[in-house]
């Protein structure tokens, strides 16, 4: 069996039976959808739940993805980490397979996240719709697992990851155009959000929604994956046992 999905199925398995943590992965997406979705007085448009959706499926793979990088960490502290390096398998194969894990943990928590939003009284998406989202948010989810995992290798401590996580997840949020269209940002805001990654995501699925296939934001985020992919091939190989 392909070492990678060897490594993949043992995460999830393990993601599976630890039910609270998934459930609480779900809470803060899920929260934001309903009392910033439903709640918060928006006069630029008078279906907010639209607009707001594609910004809380991006956070969800940004949430996903930055608190997968603790696997990595989990495993160096249980010394897995150093046996799985010692194997006959190549050891990119065990990044592969984190990053893949990662993405998969946030595809699956952005489908609930969906169809939360669905029963909420957003707009249901075509099949064709929903394939052009899944690929966005695929692409976009190898790119933050990507940077994850590479950053997870150089801290190598729990709470100092949990501080970077922090630190960094809720800025590249809110300098994203999740909540907001540009015309409506300061003018400050305006040219940090057109560079912000998460823009590029969520500003395609805004184009699916609108029937408009986004090939400049898929190709910026499959260029950027696979440069920090290689990054993260180039950082890995490097790992002492």
């Amino acid at each position: 069996m392909n070492p990678i999905l060897v490594y993949c199925k043992r995460d999830l398995i393990r993601w599976f039976r630890g039910r609270w943590g998934f459930i609480s992965a779900m809470v803060m997406p899920a929260a934001w959808l309903i009392f910033v979705g439903l709640a918060l007085p928006i006069r630029f448009t008078d279906h907010y739940i639209d607009f707001v959706t594609p910004g809380i499926l991006a956070m969800t793979i940004l949430s996903a993805s930055l608190a997968g990088g603790g696997l990595l960490i989990m495993d160096r502290m249980l010394g897995f980490f150093n046996k799985f390096l010692a194997l006959p398998p190549p050891r990119e194969s065990i990044l592969f397979g984190k990053i893949l894990v990662i993405t998969i943990r946030g595809l699956i928590q952005s489908t609930i996240i969906l169809c939360i939003a669905f029963l909420l009284g957003a707009k249901v998406y075509s099949p064709v719709q929903l394939v052009f989202t899944y690929l966005i948010l695929f692409i976009f989810g190898a790119l933050l697992s990507s940077c994850a995992t590479t950053l997870a290798i150089h801290v190598g401590d729990h709470d100092q990851y949990a501080a970077v996580n922090a630190m960094i997840s809720m800025p590249i949020f809110f300098t994203s155009s999740a909540m907001m269209p540009y015309d409506q940002m300061p003018a400050w805001l305006e040219p940090v959000a057109h560079v912000n990654p998460l823009s590029f995501a969520i500003d395609g699925i805004r184009m699916v929604q609108a029937g408009t296939i986004p090939v400049f934001q898929l190709t910026l985020l499959s260029l950027l994956c696979i440069l920090v992919l290689g990054l993260s091939v180039h950082v890995f190989r490097k790992v002492k046992l």
